[in-house]
């Protein structure tokens, strides 16, 4: 399956400076108007002070913004219009629009429906799912070798989850130009094993790419497709209800998926 605010710790030093930088401003003024004013020493802040300074600035817990929306269908619309025209982030965002995304996230993540998901996964994950967002990347040289910026385009990405089975297909599909216009796709297979109440473990068991057409295109480049892709390692269930899924996995990467019909892929 293709699938994260600490209080920041200031060093002495940089209180010190601004400390003295802040007297040395003030020292002429307070000496015009009051010229017998004394000096005073300039004090090192304990390192405990600027800890609780630093955590009176951090945001309060996301269910205070929630209180925007009325309900829970709401802040998913507001995340649905969030996402829309970045191409599900893979080719990158502006900073401002993912903070926006990952507020997003996390309201939703903090109003998870089902809290213990992997007890629930034939009811609410099994099925056909499609990617609309991931942090996960292709830039810079990447995208210039695997070809997709002008000669590839990237399709949908879907999830097939088999949660009998404990089995899941991960799908990429492509379109090329070669002497026509084709498509074509690669296929991830993977087992996953329930670790937690929230967490799966992923294995991966097999990759292909058809037609042969496409797999001639990427061989050269097929270990760097494969690593952008591959599902290995753990996947975090943090919200799920019948229609969306959020997760997040060992790479600290994010995944956004909607629920969708089989016959799309």
């Amino acid at each position: 399956m293709p699938a994260m605010v600490a209080p920041v710790l200031l060093s002495p030093s940089h209180h010190c400076h601004c400390t003295t930088t802040a007297t040395r401003r003030s020292g002429p003024l307070l000496s015009r108007c009051r010229p017998a004013a004394p000096r005073f020493r300039s004090r090192r802040r304990p390192r405990g002070a600027v800890l609780v300074a630093r955590a009176s600035a951090v945001p309060g817990p996301p269910e205070q913004s929630l209180a925007r929306y009325e309900t829970l269908g709401d802040a998913k619309a507001a995340l649905y219009q969030a996402l829309e025209g970045i191409d599900r982030g893979i080719f990158g965002v502006t900073s401002a629009k993912r903070s926006e995304i990952h507020g997003l996230v996390e309201l939703l993540e903090s109003r998870n429906p089902t809290p213990d998901p992997t007890d629930k996964l034939q009811d609410k994950v099994d099925g056909c799912w499609k990617l609309i967002y991931s942090t996960i990347s292709i830039l810079g040289k990447r995208r210039t070798k695997l070809g997709l910026r002008d000669f590839i385009s990237l399709g949908d990405f879907f999830q097939i989850i088999d949660a009998k089975e404990e089995k899941a297909v991960n799908v990429v599909k492509f379109s090329a130009r070669a002497l026509k216009i084709f498509s074509g796709q690669l296929a991830i297979e993977a087992s996953y094993n329930v670790t937690t109440k929230t967490r799966v473990g992923i294995k991966l068991e097999s990759s292909t790419i058809t037609p042969d057409q496409l797999m001639n295109i990427f061989q050269k480049n097929y270990d760097m497709l494969l690593a952008i892709f591959n599902p290995e390692g753990w996947l975090e269930i943090t919200y799920v209800d019948e229609s969306l899924r959020i997760g997040r996995d060992d790479k600290a990467n994010i995944f956004v998926l909607e629920k969708t019909d089989p016959a799309e892929v």
